[in-house]
């Protein structure tokens, strides 16, 4: 599919974590010119050590979204994301995040870090974080306690109310509000609600130009809850999460999962407190959403959404948005 000018259609991709990583790898496959954008406010494990050490963005979520996107041989895939464990100093950091760390200090710059390290990985599309500096995420709890830090956020036991920047004036790199405003399509999520795609979305601006844009606006809702963050939460409970934080209905399509999953698994993941997201879809429809509903997901360790038939979802929407604008 192109338009009539010649140029592929342009995606944006917001998020962050596994989920993230796991659509992109299906979307690479489209003829699409993908940007993603990806939050900068994890601190825990090998990425907040390296944030904290040497004073830089937190790698790890965009060392997922590069390796995704890189059109590189299977063992080069592996290496980026091994992992040491031994070594003083070295045991938990996984090589990519290393890579990413030293391409900041090469090039003296994160941006130009990961636009450096993309050419290298021969990424099919853009990545960039939200923006140029690491932020400190906060959440307000149900209780009105304050919990500080992307990491210790899901275990503080309880119900979160809001989550915030520190600081508040953080600015968006400028090529993220160039990319949303220049974009066909823009696509949220799967992801931690709380502390992978709402960090996106309330940096200063963000909300703002996605309103702004008359790009198709597609919410990908998790398959699974996540204990800490979304316990109980329906699909509509997501967007309306959404629409708490950055005050608008930002969605026109919701691509959610309605396939039975094995009673086997449900069991695994409810030892761990999650359990399947029900789709209310006469609420969600209520609010105004169109939704594709259909199987999937994927079980191999773990539950991830099919990424070949999600894909096919995000791209048949996409062309049937193009060919309206036409």
């Amino acid at each position: 599919m192109q338009q009539r000018n010649g140029r592929l259609p342009r995606i944006v991709v917001i998020g962050g974590g596994t989920g993230l990583s796991v659509m992109l790898r299906g979307l690479k496959e489209k003829p699409l010119d993908i940007t993603a954008i990806v939050t900068v406010a994890d601190d825990g494990g090998s990425s907040g050590i390296l944030r904290s050490e040497l004073q830089m963005p937190p790698p790890g979520d965009i060392r997922n979204v590069l390796n995704a996107l890189a059109d590189v041989e299977p063992m080069l895939s592996r290496m980026l994301e091994y992992r040491f464990t031994a070594g003083n100093g070295l045991a938990g950091h996984s090589l990519g995040n290393l890579i990413l760390a030293a391409m900041h200090d090469i090039t003296g710059d994160f941006v130009s870090g990961i636009k450096a390290l993309s050419r290298v990985l021969a990424v099919r599309g853009r990545v960039l974080p939200t923006a140029n500096q690491a932020i400190v995420l906060k959440a307000e709890m149900q209780d009105g306690t304050i919990v500080e830090g992307e990491s210790k956020i899901p275990l503080a036991g309880g119900r979160i109310k809001r989550v915030f920047l520190e600081p508040d004036n953080v600015e968006p790199l400028p090529e993220v509000l160039e990319a949303i405003r220049e974009t066909d399509a823009i696509l949220v999520g799967p992801g931690s609600l709380y502390t992978s795609i709402l960090p996106n979305l309330i940096v200063p601006g963000v909300a703002d130009a996605l309103v702004e844009s008359d790009a198709i606006k597609i919410f990908i809702c998790n398959v699974m809850t996540q204990p800490g963050e979304t316990d109980g939460y329906s699909v509509s409970d997501h967007l309306q999460a959404i629409h708490d934080h950055v005050g608008h209905h930002l969605f026109d399509y919701v691509i959610v999962n309605n396939g039975d999953i094995p009673p086997q698994v449900e069991s695994k993941y409810a030892e761990q407190g999650a359990s399947a997201v029900e789709l209310d879809l006469d609420e969600v429809k209520r609010r105004g959403y169109q939704v594709i509903a259909d199987r999937l997901v994927l079980f191999r360790t773990y539950l991830r959404h099919d990424a070949e038939r999600l894909s096919h979802h995000i791209y048949q929407l996409v062309e049937s948005w193009m060919s309206k604008k036409r």
